[in-house]
């Protein structure tokens, strides 16, 4: 059993936001909280196109309008101490979502200095923060939720991917930081008694996410007329999860904290918890590549007698890469009645009507 959480009123922190899940997961928040704070905290960095992240934070802004919760923005940087710090001090958060990461599989081969400075002493900071909240008998931080990523599976052939699987083998610099932070979390939930918990992210997309990621880094292409890199010969299958499953997910995670409890030998049980939030439907490369080319058609992004054939390229496998992702998200099921059920189709055609506005309009 989890012990319930009501966000309404509270002041909650949400690291990576204005970045896709973390802008999609404030809005959500403004949207649904009667009252209370939320603050976004980014550093804003150029790893991919700061326009979009501008863009993100245009957004939240105007749900903020139509709020009857605040919204603060504080750009920075996590693995700044100093200015974490000052957050919690000053913002006394009751539930820290930390979403900001330096992500990508391929970016970690060349930047592995990126990762560790973010996803390593950032997410230690972070931890240090939420164990000093409960200085002088204070609440303190209620629930502490991370993101991990499906890449801790590493080349895992035993499918569909359970949060009992052993980990122990990243195939990426960004697979080891992100079970680095499960590991962590664990042993600060452990010695501090943190009520926290980590989401294995499976492939997320959707509008405004990120232009790294092969759904919007092949339309790109595709609108330039250039050719589209199919790698392992196009024999690839992803858990793909769209946007909007996500942030269901979060927000029910955020209202379920892992109970505190004691052992037999006086120490804390660490109320840790550990969930995948994936599609649970893997599709083949090509196939969603399909329905992606059909709904950029069909809204009018590309023209109807575009040559797809002439602008795929098989390729080989690439380092860091792994052939199939495929979630089980039982335990997301079993304890907060919920598994995502969004379709390729239909969040492929909302990314390609986002695409046509958002790319077109501005010319």
């Amino acid at each position: 059993m989890k012990k319930e959480i009501s966000l309404n009123k509270k002041t909650i922190l949400v690291t990576g936001s204005p970045g896709f899940i973390g802008a999609n997961l404030v809005m959500r928040l403004l949207r649904d909280m009667d009252g209370g704070t939320v603050i976004s905290f980014d550093s804003m960095n150029d790893y991919y196109d700061p326009e979009l992240k501008e863009y993100r934070l245009g957004l939240i802004e105007k749900h903020a309008e139509a709020s009857s919760a605040d919204h603060i923005f504080i750009k920075g940087d996590l693995a700044d101490k100093d200015l974490v710090d000052e957050v919690f001090t000053g913002y006394h958060p009751d539930i820290v979502v930390n979403l900001a990461a330096q992500a990508g599989v391929r970016y970690s081969i060349d930047h592995p200095d990126a990762y560790i400075r973010s996803n390593i002493t950032g997410f230690f900071n972070i931890l240090e923060a939420v164990r000093y909240s409960y200085d002088g008998e204070k609440e303190g931080v209620q629930h502490l939720i991370y993101a991990s990523s499906s890449s801790v599976y590493g080349g895992n052939r035993k499918i569909p991917f359970s949060t009992d699987d052993k980990t122990d083998n990243p195939v990426s610099l960004y697979a080891a930081t992100k079970k680095s932070n499960e590991m962590l979390a664990y042993s600060y939930s452990k010695l501090y008694n943190i009520p926290s918990t980590g989401l294995r992210f499976f492939t997320v997309y959707g509008p405004a996410g990120r232009p790294d990621m092969f759904y919007f880094s092949a339309t790109q292409k595709l609108v330039r007329g250039e050719n589209i890199k199919l790698f392992n010969y196009g024999d690839m299958k992803r858990d793909f999860t769209y946007i909007d499953d996500i942030v269901e997910g979060i927000i029910r995670v955020m209202k379920g904290a892992p109970r505190k409890a004691t052992g037999e030998d006086g120490m804390p049980i660490a109320p840790h918890a550990l969930y995948n939030i994936g599609g649970g439907t893997p599709e083949n490369l090509l196939d969603y590549l399909n329905v992606l080319q059909e709904e950029l058609i069909r809204a009018g992004v590309l023209p109807k007698d575009y040559d797809f054939e002439a602008h795929r390229e098989l390729v080989g496998m690439q380092a860091g890469d792994v052939p199939v992702t495929y979630a089980d998200s039982e335990g997301l099921y079993k304890d907060y009645g919920f598994r995502p059920g969004i379709g390729i189709r239909e969040g492929l055609r909302k990314f390609a009507e986002w695409y046509r506005e958002y790319y077109f309009q501005k010319g």
